[in-house]
């Protein structure tokens, strides 16, 4: 082969883990790919302390690259992010790594090209080799002198990576780019996808066809979104074409990551295939993708609002006041089920009450009650209003203050009967969820007292991790709300959150 192949599935890939990595799992890869036609490893990042967790491979500290340099035959690099790195930061970040690691590469947002060039520069005083791996290349035509500043490259990089960061691009447009950049620049070149339109394959070969020098992949293709070029599929291609690639070890090494593609099931679908071929951030869609929160109609919306540059999709009133002595938020949990008739006599028996659904899920249960219901529409909510509600629909539905983030979604039957919030008053947390909603409508109703039911919390001692963010997120909301009015939300049914008053819904019968 003509060019060389580099694995960066410890650095792509930690975007799903935090950049961490079980120590039998990294032992397993680099004692593979040892026997693998691979030519390089990106182990990971150099990265100044912060205030976010990184695990190990966030920072690929000096005793752990020691000990790789013993495990490996390959050729070793690690990335700086260029936009949180200075020239006088190399001192702390890559003089300490000198004869452990090969090269450096350069994460480059386009429009810093010339300050980049100075990062480069004093990267390769130091005597590494130096990479650049410049972001967006779908977009690269938009950057102002762009191809202009490029020759200043010649001498001072290694080797000039096109970045497919948004998985956008296909193989005519790599090809062009590869022949503009061969009028630029006397560096070598290389290749690094995204698989958001499943192109990773495609790109790759047509990069290698046009001369590039080097291209990049991941074990089972794991990295950021819609993740990379799977390492396997690349060397089972090149195989057919007369390399020689073990498969007994090709095949124990994408074992090993196995289970971590089935807890975080990387790969393409509709909103990473959306971001691609709107070239919209990956890290932003990923943060949705992964979200508990939102459904895949609504971050399809969000994007196309995005898209066609839209803060919205819809706009309705702002919701009235309320005259409601008291109001009950009923919330997902098991209670408003299991307390229903105890529930549904106590709202009987008040004057001037008013129902907040945080959501839709106990419905049924309530529908019934001839007091006004009001139904907190985030997420997932108004396709399990659509679900629940009976045809004749006479309540009312609430929204998020405009422009929500993700736009507007509401069943066709409640159009006319929906409002929403001017603004979120008691908290600046947690702005697109279900709770955050429903204790700002029922400040917005109550003029005496707010109930809740619905907030059981969870017995178990293995909680998921969907389960404890969403027990910290209540917490926090709880806790916010005691802030804002001097006092707890009263819960009618048992609770496990301290942050609630508990009482006991049968006193009041």
């Amino acid at each position: 082969m003509n060019f060389q192949i580099l694995d960066c599935t410890l650095r792509d890939g930690g975007y799903y883990t935090d950049w961490d990595f079980d120590d039998k799992i990294v032992q397993t890869y680099l004692s593979n790919l040892n026997n693998l036609p691979i030519d390089y490893i990106e182990l990971g990042y150099r990265n100044l302390p912060g205030k976010e967790y990184l695990g190990r491979f966030g920072y690929t500290p000096v005793y752990l690259l020691e000990q790789i340099r013993k495990l490996s035959n390959k050729k070793l690099a690690v990335m700086l992010n260029e936009k949180s790195t200075n020239s006088e930061d190399l001192q702390l970040l890559t003089a300490p790594i000198r004869g452990l690691v090969d090269m450096v590469r350069i994460a480059v947002d386009p429009k810093n090209l010339q300050r980049a060039i100075t990062l480069a520069k004093a990267v390769k005083a130091q005597g590494f080799e130096v990479g650049f791996n410049i972001m967006y290349m779908s977009k690269w035509n938009e950057y102002n002198n762009f191809f202009e500043l490029l020759p200043s490259l010649d001498g001072m990089v290694d080797i000039v990576n096109m970045v497919d960061s948004y998985g956008g691009v296909i193989p005519k447009e790599v090809a062009k780019t590869i022949q503009m950049l061969r009028k630029t620049i006397s560096c070598k070149i290389g290749f690094h996808g995204h698989n958001n339109l499943q192109m990773g394959l495609a790109n790759t070969l047509t990069a290698i066809e046009n001369g590039v020098n080097s291209v990049d992949c991941t074990i089972l293709g794991m990295g950021r979104g819609a993740g990379n070029l799977n390492t396997e599929l690349l060397l089972s291609y090149l195989n057919h074409k007369g390399l020689a690639v073990d498969f007994n070890i090709l095949g124990e090494v994408v074992s090993s990551f196995q289970q971590l593609f089935e807890t975080y099931r990387w790969g393409t679908q509709l909103p990473y295939m959306i971001s691609g071929a709107h070239s919209l951030p990956q890290k932003e869609v990923m943060a949705l993708v992964t979200n508990r929160v939102y459904s895949f109609d609504s971050i399809v919306r969000g994007l196309q609002n995005k898209k066609d540059n839209l803060e919205d999709n819809a706009k309705y009133p702002v919701l009235p006041d309320g005259k409601f002595e008291d109001v009950l938020i009923i919330g997902g949990g098991p209670s408003p089920q299991d307390h229903q008739e105890a529930i549904s006599n106590f709202v009987r028996q008040k004057k001037s009450v008013a129902l907040v659904f945080a959501t839709a899920r106990h419905l049924a249960s309530y529908q019934d009650l001839d007091v006004p219901k009001f139904f907190c529409l985030v997420g997932r909510e108004a396709k399990r209003l659509s679900e629940n509600a009976k045809q004749s629909f006479s309540d009312k539905c609430v929204l998020l203050p405009y422009p929500r983030k993700l736009g507007t979604e509401v069943p066709d039957f409640a159009v006319d009967k929906t409002f929403e919030l001017n603004k979120i008053n008691f908290t600046t947390k947690h702005q697109d969820s279900c709770t955050t909603l429903a204790i700002e409508v029922a400040l917005n109703l109550s003029t005496e007292n707010i109930f809740i039911v619905g907030y059981d919390g969870y017995l178990s001692n293995a909680l998921s991790e969907k389960e404890i963010a969403l027990t910290n997120e209540n917490r926090e909301l709880f806790e916010d709300y005691y802030k804002f009015t001097g006092k707890k939300l009263i819960s009618l049914t048992r609770s496990l959150y301290d942050e609630l008053q508990i009482e006991s819904i049968y006193q009041y019968l």
